[in-house]
């Protein structure tokens, strides 16, 4: 079966076929960093690591970027604030997404770009559009025609005379129509600023974000992604000023996700409790919540609050319990012990995978993909709790290590969930053991495992699903 993408363009979906033979072109639109990341930046990112990761899982290799927008308006103004370099600001904000997005186990991009390491491509591309007629130099700015491009609002629904209603220039700004935007923006006293053939001036925003995607991925490429507040005027502008320096079409698939809703009065972007990934991490485990992005379909809204979170948390911890549960249940198993052909749990767990794959070659449904991962650990506590009879505890073993796979094959880190963190080998070994004699009903030698294991300083509890394995306390 073949991945299908839904493109925000053409809204529909497309099948994919890569641009390039060698690799998968992938760009997403990263941080303006004039503050800290905040919750709606890092499902950016985490919606583009799953895209990236399963792409990867079938085969793809992928040429993955992710820029900074670190000189801009906010950030200048921000670091006058502090009486600081605009550069401080940047950079201690870009060192925070990156601490971040290691706690998400967010992958890193093959390369991360930044606008101010880029002015001479910058130039060059707004060199090239105006060259082309699409752009005109006005007392040292340079704006792109918006009337000159014909389609101009196409990928965003928007119609040119309703643009035109609500347009305006603003003070100091040298447009012929309000609708045309920024391509190079002539130097203001106290603002950073390079030498260009319009006068000493610096990027507009949208054209740092064409000149970084073409250097790195060509003029063509596969998927081009940020969050769909985004959509307009960034995307539609980036678009139109690509084409018109190319001629060609820019990305193939423009794959926005949906917005972060804040529920709850301390919530709220305007008093920023709970919105700053930093306030979230520091009350959620970032597994949790990583786990509860992953649980909706990117393109989707996701309703954020405290109470989503605590389920987030209990559903993941079903996930582990049925890898710890049967990582007891096999402990004392031979690591090369064969599944036997035509065993029901294994049939279970290649069905599993299968519905897997196809939720995800559906537009990256993570939210149906976990849900067969949920099936899963159920069919494997239900073998569990059923017995483990000769042959079937390799598949037991299997069915469990294709659980973890698929799950990080989305992103899921299983933090703390490796066996030299919180459960050791040798503990595995005896409680597995413990069982096998609980199951003989050698009940002397099911006590005297469960006193190795306490010296060991771990305790057993037994529940009808199975043992429970926890660290000592105090």
């Amino acid at each position: 079966m073949s991945i299908r993408i839904y493109d925000n363009m053409s809204r529909r979906k497309k099948e994919f076929v890569p641009v390039n033979s060698d690799y998968v072109g992938m760009y997403i639109c990263g941080m303006t960093v004039q503050d800290k990341p905040h919750i709606g930046h890092m499902y950016a990112s985490i919606a583009g690591d799953t895209m990236r990761r399963y792409l990867e899982f079938r085969g793809y290799g992928v040429r993955y970027v992710y820029n900074f927008t670190d000189v801009d308006d906010k950030i200048i103004q921000r670091a006058n604030d502090e009486g600081i370099s605009w550069k401080d600001v940047a950079q201690r904000n870009i060192d925070a997404y990156f601490k971040y997005a290691q706690l998400l186990g967010i992958k890193a991009a093959s390369v991360y770009p930044r606008a101010s390491e880029h002015i001479q491509e910058i130039i060059e591309l707004v060199g090239r559009i105006m060259s082309k007629g699409y752009a005109y130099e006005s007392g040292g700015d340079v704006y792109f025609a918006v009337e000159k491009w014909p389609s101009y609002g196409s990928f965003s629904g928007r119609k040119l005379d309703e643009l035109r209603a609500g347009a305006r220039v603003e003070p100091g700004e040298k447009k012929k129509n309000p609708l045309d935007f920024a391509l190079w923006k002539a130097a203001k006293e106290g603002e950073p600023y390079w030498e260009s053939p319009w006068g000493n001036g610096r990027p507009g925003w949208h054209i740092e974000c064409s000149a970084m995607s073409m250097k790195y991925l060509g003029e063509s490429f596969d998927i081009h992604g940020g969050g769909q507040d985004l959509i307009f005027p960034h995307h539609e502008n980036e678009m139109a000023q690509s084409e018109a320096a190319t001629g060609k079409r820019f990305a193939n698939f423009w794959v926005e996700n949906g917005l972060v809703n804040l529920t709850g009065e301390k919530m709220s972007k305007s008093t920023k409790h709970f919105f700053s990934v930093e306030d979230i991490c520091a009350e959620v485990d970032p597994e949790t919540l990583k786990f509860y992005l992953l649980s909706s379909h990117y393109r989707s809204p996701v309703e954020f609050s405290r109470e989503r979170m605590d389920k987030a948390e209990a559903a993941l911890g079903r996930l582990k319990n049925a890898m710890r549960n049967a990582a007891v249940a096999t402990g004392n198993l031979d690591p090369g012990e064969p599944v036997p052909p035509g065993e029901e749990l294994s049939l279970a767990t290649a069905e599993a995978e299968k519905r897997f794959v196809e939720a995800m070659d559906d537009d990256f449904n993570s939210a149906k993909a976990l849900g067969h991962l949920f099936d899963l650990a159920r069919t494997i506590n239900k073998q569990i709790e059923a017995g483990i009879p000769a042959g079937t505890g390799a598949a037991v073993r299997a069915a469990a290590a294709k659980l973890r796979e698929l799950g990080a094959v989305l992103g899921i880190f299983w933090k703390d969930e490796h066996g030299d963190e919180e459960l050791p080998d040798e503990v595995t070994a005896l409680v597995g053991q413990r069982e096998s004699a609980r199951r003989n009903k050698e009940w002397d030698r099911a006590d005297e495992l469960r006193l190795k294991i306490e010296k060991m300083g771990f305790l057993v509890e037994d529940r009808p699903k199975g043992p429970v394995v926890r660290k000592k306390t105090g």
